[in-house]
């Protein structure tokens, strides 16, 4: 009776003060014990999770997903110590009551006991060939559908995965392969240790059979790798082969790779590519004969070092994270294929927003939108053309070191557009806040009509400028005369109406805007 009156105290105590904030707590380390079977869907696991309080408590919670229509997990012992805890697991929120109160500081470890089929997060089906996999998705807040922990983007852990699965089955995952050995059953024990605090959006197994081949010009002491599908051995190993050049570029281009491996998995994530820490998953297809991946593989390893080792604070921020790995994936194809090929693709990022502005009153940094529905032009061209756009201001010189810069100084943290924006006046030595302001805080983008006329009297072109959009930007506007040679002038444009007298000395034949890919604008005839 005692045991029942304490539950049904904590029970009436959490839903009456609506105590769902994890805010007491920060997270330093998790052990997942995963046991998988080919039987059912079924998930048994333990996690021992270390918290560090960040005030004084009697109890914390961690998200884990409740029971919904045949799915879901149950959280059914809670232990300190091996003591057991008083713990309620509902409403996707387990709520542990702790025996000792906790003190600001204070570092402990508890364990947690739960089991079921997830309902998401880890994707239990078969592959394209019928075999069946394991893969887990955690973006962008999906983990606690098959794992408790802190779901958020700002909370970084280390962390293990101690998986027990049949012995057919490969296991990849974060980090370095610290055991691998075969139990009874035709079972196998797996056990992954990643040393490098990290979000749980990036936490990940695959567990699925596989053919590996570590790639011989991967950089020292970072072996890069292909785990695919046994049937796609041969195409995707070829596909995934570029990977090692593309990881040495961001090296020198950003800063040190920041883990000890990388694996370039082919899963059955739901996206096309995942960037999960060292263990990058990739949509069942980019294996396939006759496809280049090259641009997806420069995106994802791009966030190794922006989203993953640099991540955003919030997800309203998502730009720090996708408009990153966007642009570096651009930097990376310039320095391979020329400014030529580069510019092509900033056009058709440039379409892609354009398209994407007309139905979209959003901006850029966006705290009201669903975390899913983020992921679109706003996040990714949009962001990626403001670093283009910031690079053309301050020359390629000063823009790598602003990127190493920021890189550097929230490496292993996390940051939002207001810390970049400080380190980008800090290396320019300007204030570029109303930069960040119009193109991150204010939806939509220039509109631009231009007429335009030459006068042969004083020999001079007039350009008149009209913004359409609703809100005035201010921008250089480049323009190409063509007379008989090419000369581009720019125009600093701030008003909704303006016109522009240049002194030509010779008839235009014609006017090209925008002649050298500068700037994101929309044109209207």
């Amino acid at each position: 009776m005692k045991r029942i009156a304490t539950v049904l105290t904590l029970f009436l105590f959490l839903s009456l003060n609506k105590i769902h904030s994890q805010s007491n707590i920060d997270i330093i380390h998790y052990k997942f014990e995963i046991d998988l079977s080919d039987q059912n869907d079924s998930v048994k696991g333990k996690a021992f999770v270390t918290i560090k309080f960040t005030r004084p408590s009697d109890r914390f919670s961690l998200s884990l997903s409740s029971p919904s229509k045949g799915k879901g997990m149950i959280a059914y012992m809670a232990r300190e110590n091996g003591k057991p805890l008083t713990s309620i697991h509902s409403h996707d929120s387990v709520q542990i009551a702790l025996e000792k109160p906790a003190k600001p500081g204070e570092v402990r470890t508890f364990e947690i006991e739960y089991a079921g089929s997830p309902a998401d997060g880890l994707i239990i089906s078969t592959n394209k060939y019928g075999d069946r996999t394991f893969f887990s998705d955690n973006w962008p807040n999906r983990a606690h559908n098959w794992i408790p922990c802190k779901d958020e983007p700002d909370d970084k852990a280390t962390f293990e995965f101690v998986v027990t699965a049949p012995s057919q089955y490969s296991v990849v995952s974060n980090g370095k392969l610290e055991e691998e050995k075969l139990l009874v059953d035709h079972k196998k024990l797996t056990h992954w240790i990643e040393d490098v605090a990290l979000p749980t959006k990036i936490m990940v197994i695959g567990v699925a059979k596989f053919a590996v081949k570590q790639f011989e010009d991967s950089p020292a002491d970072i072996p890069v790798s292909a785990w695919v599908y046994p049937q796609d051995s041969i195409s995707g190993f070829r596909n995934y082969s570029v990977a090692p050049a593309i990881v040495k570029f961001f090296s020198n281009y950003i800063g040190a790779y920041p883990y000890n491996k990388l694996a370039n998995v082919q899963s059955k994530t739901i996206f096309g590519g995942m960037e999960n820490a060292s263990a990058i998953f990739y949509h069942e297809e980019s294996a396939e004969e006759d496809r280049s991946i090259e641009d997806l593989m420069a995106h994802e390893i791009a966030h190794q070092w922006f989203g993953d080792m640099a991540t955003e604070k919030k997800f309203s921020h998502l730009w720090l994270s996708e408009g990153f790995a966007t642009y570096m994936a651009d930097v990376y194809l310039e320095s391979k294929f020329g400014r030529d090929s580069m510019n092509n693709r900033l056009k058709e990022e440039r379409r892609k927003v354009i398209d994407f502005v007309k139905g979209s009153g959003r901006t850029v940094v966006d705290s009201i939108s669903s975390l899913m529905t983020l992921l679109n032009p706003n996040s990714y061209e949009k962001g990626g053309w403001i670093l283009h756009m910031l690079r053309k201001q301050m020359g390629d010189s000063t823009f790598q070191i602003f990127i190493r810069t920021y890189y550097d100084r929230y490496k292993g943290k996390n940051a939002d557009t207001e810390d970049l924006e400080r380190v980008a006046d800090e290396i320019t030595g300007k204030d570029l806040q109303g930069f960040f302001k119009q193109w991150l805080y204010t939806p939509g983008i220039p509109q631009l009509k231009i007429e335009w006329n030459y006068n042969k009297n004083d020999k001079t072109v007039s350009i008149q400028v009209a913004q359409q959009q609703k809100t005035i930007f201010q921008f250089p506007l480049e323009i190409q005369l063509e007379t008989d040679k090419s000369v581009t002038k720019t125009l600093s444009v701030s008003k909704r109406n303006e016109t522009f007298s240049l002194p030509t000395g010779v008839a235009v034949k014609k006017i090209y805007l925008d002649p050298n890919t500068s700037l994101l604008f929309e044109e209207v005839k």
